[in-house]
């Protein structure tokens, strides 16, 4: 099987071998936790264990990010499975982000559907019925 073909059909070139995914991290891991978890393998350029942007509670992952490739497979190798603060957690390389789709079954959006408008009824233009903002119904 080919490299591609192990990535999920992800484009080899775009993926970087030096950052890595780190999940099923405790809810108290922090940044700076995981930057010092990490730099017993070498020089860590970049570590953020991502949260929510509401709650500012952490969303149990994060990406590090080593100085070379050799580091990171380190880190992997001894890092993988490994229990940290009561979870063992994932370290592997990094995928890139896949293409968002449109999250709807059927796709587009929901309003004007079918040639009708979910306000004022469904009505589709063409009758002199009230609807939305189309003021008061005329009989004369």
């Amino acid at each position: 099987m080919d490299q591609q073909s192990q990535n999920g059909g992800q484009n080899n070139a775009t993926v970087n071998p030096r950052k890595m995914f780190v999940g099923n991290l405790s809810w108290n891991l922090t940044s700076d936790d995981l930057r010092q978890l990490f730099a017993e393998f070498g020089t860590v350029e970049d570590a953020v264990v991502l949260t929510d942007k509401f709650s500012g509670r952490s969303k149990g992952f994060g990406f590090v990010t080593m100085s070379t490739e050799e580091e990171a497979q380190a880190a992997i190798a001894a890092l993988n499975e490994k229990e940290v603060d009561g979870r063992n957690i994932v370290v592997n390389v990094a995928q890139p982000p896949r293409p968002r789709d449109d999250r709807r079954p059927g796709g587009g959006s929901s309003f004007h559907r079918g040639g009708g408008s979910s306000f004022g009824g469904g009505h589709s233009g063409g009758s002199d019925r009230g609807g939305y903002n189309r003021g008061p119904r005329r009989d004369y």
